[in-house]
């Protein structure tokens, strides 16, 4: 939030916000497919405590230029994208720490647990980000951000990994030879496969929405479009704290469906933004996607742990990663270009019909594909 805020203060412009959005896209595209094979080649611990540690002072750098009067919005570009590609290196690695500290049976809830955490930073975060704002301007979001980094990395240095030997004299030619063979191995494995294609388009469908989309339509409705912004994404983390909460009681084991069920859920919510477009319409429309995103995400997480070898995740994580960055990218693009004679109304409304339709084509051919194996069974038994 504090790129986007401090971006549209600098500039005032639409197109430039957009352009800091994309700048947050860009570096997986560029580095996420490399950060996977790092996350699987090297000391996990090790390499998340550093990445965390040089985010600090780029974080702060702006702080300090933002009171010598010379942050430039091409500055702040540069910082957003570098800490970006910082996380191309540091989310596969995270991301494949929960799987080796886990033992199968406990990984829906646990996965459930890790994300109702992390969203809970969400429903606390629009009250210091109201006061922050009200007190001592967005600048001060960077402050909070650094300090949290440096929390992260203590943190991460008490969690016990057990970690494999370290691999050394990997050349550059390696590097590429081991995307290319996750790649041949992702697509002779059509749940991996569909799993991505589905999520390419949702996230499509729904990035620019959320991420530009609705902060523009408040601006519009409200002097106070940065704290209600703030407000919306609270009771988004709210409701997906309740949505995890719930989740692991009735479904122990995620399936394609399951996603799928959970994205066209996503979809009706940003259908709803559209349909009846107001603040008030914008905070159940939050409330909505609150419900199926997290159906979707974590049977998208629990999927990639369940069908992908261990020494495969990092590439798998982070390939998943680069489709949903290249995905952000491309919406914030074409959108950034539509917004200019098309309304947000019209774009918001489109999307999330969109999501909805292709979710349930999706459900056809997974369910039609289950049927005929199982008439493929009894056949073979006859």
């Amino acid at each position: 939030m504090a790129f986007l805020f401090l971006a549209y203060d600098l500039t005032g412009s639409k197109v430039l916000t957009t352009g800091m959005a994309i700048a947050e896209t860009l570096p997986y595209l560029l580095f996420g497919l490399i950060g996977g094979v790092i996350a699987d080649w090297l000391p996990k611990k090790k390499l998340l405590i550093v990445l965390d540690m040089i985010r600090i002072p780029l974080i702060l750098s702006i702080v300090c230029l933002f009171y010598l009067e010379l942050l430039s919005y091409f500055y702040l570009l540069v910082v957003s994208f570098l800490i970006q590609s910082i996380g191309c290196f540091f989310n596969p690695t995270h991301r494949t720490v929960l799987p080796i500290i886990t033992v199968e049976e406990e990984r829906t809830e646990v996965n459930s647990l890790n994300d109702t955490l992390t969203r809970g930073v969400t429903v606390l975060s629009p009250f210091l980000s109201v006061w922050l704002l009200n007190s001592y301007g967005v600048i001060h979001f960077f402050t909070f951000d650094a300090l949290t980094y440096a929390v992260s990395a203590y943190c991460i240095s008490k969690v016990n990994i057990q970690e494999r030997k370290q691999v050394v004299n990997k050349s550059v030619k390696k590097v590429f030879s081991s995307i290319a063979e996750f790649a041949s191995w992702a697509k002779a494995h059509t749940s991996v496969r569909q799993l991505f294609l589905f999520t390419f388009i949702t996230v499509f469908f729904n990035t620019w929405v959320w991420e530009v989309g609705l902060l523009l339509a408040l601006s519009e409705m409200s002097s106070e479009s940065e704290e209600l912004y703030s407000i919306i994404q609270g009771v988004f983390g709210g409701v997906v704290i309740l949505t995890n909460i719930i989740l692991p009681l009735f479904l122990k084991k995620m399936t394609l469906q399951i996603h799928l069920v959970g994205a066209m859920i996503w979809g009706i919510g940003i259908a709803y933004y559209g349909l009846f477009y107001g603040i008030n319409h914008f905070f159940i429309g939050s409330a909505i996607v609150a419900i199926g995103l997290p159906i979707a995400g974590l049977s998208r997480i629990y999927l990639i742990q369940s069908l992908v070898p261990e020494e495969k995740m990092g590439r798998a994580f982070s390939s998943n990663a680069v489709l949903l960055y290249f995905s952000n990218t491309v919406s914030l693009g074409i959108y950034g270009f539509l917004v200019s004679f098309i309304s947000i109304q019209k774009l918001m409304l489109f999307s999330g019909i969109l999501i909805i339709t292709t979710s349930i084509i999706g459900l056809l051919i997974t369910m039609n594909k289950t049927k005929l194996r199982w008439r493929f069974t009894i056949n073979f038994f006859k």
